[in-house]
């Protein structure tokens, strides 16, 4: 029953996750996002930690020091800025984010909303992505201009609501890119 459950739950996130980049014209990344879930290497571990009200790789991490399903799942999905950790440029051999392309911040973004959607359910407000962003917020391994990019979103969904969020998604942040090339 908790394969099942899991299965629902993983497939409500990520048709969620498809329909909201479709609205912004992220329609390859809409299709392939989370694909990695599905993966005998995931799938298994999220059915074992179900439990319906946050991710199994919490509970996973919780009770092994670590979470093998996510080190699988933020090595295979550039919308997590995880998958963007390297050692810095300046010689040191510190790890540290890079920058990530602007489509991968705005599907993290879009992620954000879907989880927030499926596990608080109707009580889902546009402000609730934003506080389990501020309850969890990444450290120094953020680039600080994706930071900011998902920052503005998250502020800008939470305060204006996703309409007007998403046209400037549409409008300025990826015909911007468009634009540059």
């Amino acid at each position: 029953m908790k394969a099942f459950k899991h299965f629902c739950t993983i497939t409500k996130h990520k048709i969620l996750v498809m329909k909201e980049c479709f609205r912004v014209g992220l329609y390859r990344q809409g299709i392939c996002h989370d694909l990695s879930k599905y993966s005998w290497t995931e799938f298994r571990v999220g059915c074992r930690y179900y439990q319906g009200t946050r991710s199994p790789n919490n509970a996973e991490r919780e009770e092994r020091g670590y979470s093998s399903a996510w080190l699988h799942h933020k090595g295979r999905n550039r919308h997590h800025y995880e998958y963007w950790i390297d050692y810095s440029l300046d010689g040191s051999g510190t790890l540290t984010g890079m920058k990530m392309p602007v489509r991968y911040v705005v599907e993290m973004f879009l992620d954000r909303i879907a989880a927030s959607k499926v596990y608080r359910g109707s009580e889902y407000t546009d402000r609730d992505p934003l506080e389990y962003y501020e309850k969890g917020k990444a450290g120094a391994l953020m680039h600080p201009e994706t930071r900011k990019l998902l920052e503005k979103l998250l502020f800008m969904l939470a305060e204006e609501g996703e309409e007007k969020t998403y046209i400037y998604i549409r409008k300025e942040v990826l015909s911007r890119t468009k634009r540059r090339g």
